[in-house]
């Protein structure tokens, strides 16, 4: 009696080609069984866990770089946003023979400016602000909405607000004291 191969080949439904594929593979597993290659099921499962942990692990430090560059991209943005509030409200054009000192990264700078505006600054009602080694004169709101943002690019912002009334029984009233002595 043939075998069902030979059969299904004289009928025509199948191959030789098929047919020694079928047998090479029914070889293969055969051979595999002999030689203990076969894994078992306590291996797979290892496996799976550990690819399970590997990815769990990978998720979380995907989340933390996400995290990161989010708040990278905020501080950028904080950024950029300050300068263009300074750049938009900045006053322009206040250069006169009175000398304001102030500090900015650590060093003492000179700012020349007309009496009005260096008296506004003096009360408080203008304010200094720095970003990137430039110097912007601006209003105390905006320095307000800056120190918001960031308060560490405000540079000068005086609170004190002198009343210009002057008493009448004052007998020094003459002799003002001037706020920018330098010695």
């Amino acid at each position: 009696m043939a075998s069902l191969q030979d059969q299904l080949l004289k009928a025509g439904l199948t191959t030789k080609q098929k047919t020694r594929q079928a047998n090479a593979d029914k070889r293969k597993k055969n051979k595999q069984k002999r030689s203990g290659v076969q894994q078992d099921a306590t291996m797979q499962e290892q496996v799976k866990q550990d690819l399970a942990k590997a990815q769990a692990d990978k998720q979380v430090k995907d989340n933390a770089l996400n995290e990161l560059k989010k708040q990278q991209l905020a501080d950028k943005e904080n950024v950029l946003r300050v300068k263009q509030i300074l750049t938009h409200h900045q006053l322009k054009n206040v250069n006169g023979d009175n000398e304001y000192n102030y500090t900015f990264d650590n060093k003492i700078k000179k700012l020349s400016l007309d009496i009005v505006t260096h008296k506004a600054l003096v009360n408080g009602r203008l304010a200094l602000c720095g970003l990137d080694a430039v110097t912007y004169l601006v209003t105390r709101e905006t320095a307000d909405k800056l120190a918001e943002l960031d308060n560490s690019v405000v540079l000068v912002q005086n609170d004190k607000v002198v009343d210009e009334h002057v008493d009448e029984d004052d007998p020094y009233a003459d002799y003002q004291i001037p706020d920018d002595l330098m010695w």
